[in-house]
């Protein structure tokens, strides 16, 4: 048996037939295709450290954060839930060298296939692992804009036509119309955006089309939590967006858990 130990953060991914998945604990990467159908255990102690600080908290904020960081950080700022608040073209924000680093840069607003087509909204270096982690299986941008604020006022308006959140239960399922064609979408589109954004609009990129390393889909899943399930094990049998899929059905949001301090155990 072959034990990791560290703090769970989100699995870094690179864009492949399928999807490749590392998971980072302590520094050692765990190449996660290879134990595709590999029966592993993960405990958790109950320690949790904030991904921010590295403090101990007793309970995670926004995804690995401690209350004060969750408060304070720039990463946990209204404007990275509603872009259309973001003020860093004004030179306003939680920390302005972190907002003109990630906020004042190029922004894409996309539509994605999940379960359903959503729109979306992601730093222009974050494609395509914003639409790898949400799940995605086709995706493609239909603007290109300077900074966020313009990327919120897009997403805001297309909001009216499309959806901006995942059923996490049917994308783990694979239940999505297969045949949906986001081409036809992004031709709709042009004429549903601000009259700010339009210049912005993009009709030249193509479909990514998105694999993941998943033996066979569950017809239900259950979800776990590691505060209430501090030992998980069972045969690994895909991963999707951030879920470990195990072959009974149950599934685990690493990202949810960032910063819990666990053991992957590995037969």
């Amino acid at each position: 048996m072959t034990t990791y130990e560290g703090n769970l953060l989100k699995m870094k991914t690179e864009l492949d037939q399928p999807v490749q998945y590392t998971l980072h604990m302590n520094g050692v990467p765990i190449a996660m295709n290879q134990l595709i159908g590999t029966p592993i255990r993960l405990t958790y102690e109950g320690r949790i450290n904030c991904i921010h600080c590295g403090r101990l908290t007793k309970k995670s904020f926004g995804q690995g954060f401690c209350y004060p960081c969750f408060i304070r950080a720039p990463q946990n700022a209204e404007c990275i839930i509603r872009p259309e608040l973001c003020r860093a073209h004004l030179g306003e924000g939680r920390d302005i060298a972190w907002e003109k680093e990630h906020h004042l840069q190029p922004h894409i607003v996309y539509l994605a296939l999940t379960d359903t087509v959503k729109v979306g909204v992601t730093r222009k270096t974050q494609v395509p692992t914003r639409w790898i982690d949400q799940g995605a299986w086709k995706a493609i941008p239909i603007v290109e804009v300077p900074y966020r604020y313009l990327a919120g006022q897009a997403e805001v308006a297309l909001k009216h036509y499309f959806t901006d959140k995942t059923n996490w239960r049917h994308m783990l399922c694979n239940n999505s119309c297969l045949e949906t064609d986001l081409l036809t979408f992004q031709r709709e589109i042009e004429e549903k955006l601000p009259d700010e954004v339009k210049p912005y609009f993009c009709s030249h990129h193509d479909i990514t089309e998105i694999t993941y390393p998943v033996q066979q889909y569950p017809d239900k899943v259950k979800s776990l939590t590691l505060d209430k399930n501090p030992e998980i094990d069972g045969i690994l049998t895909g991963i999707r967006g951030q879920y470990f899929i195990f072959e009974d059905g149950r599934v685990l949001n690493i990202r949810n858990h960032s910063g819990y301090y666990v053991q992957l155990s590995i037969n």
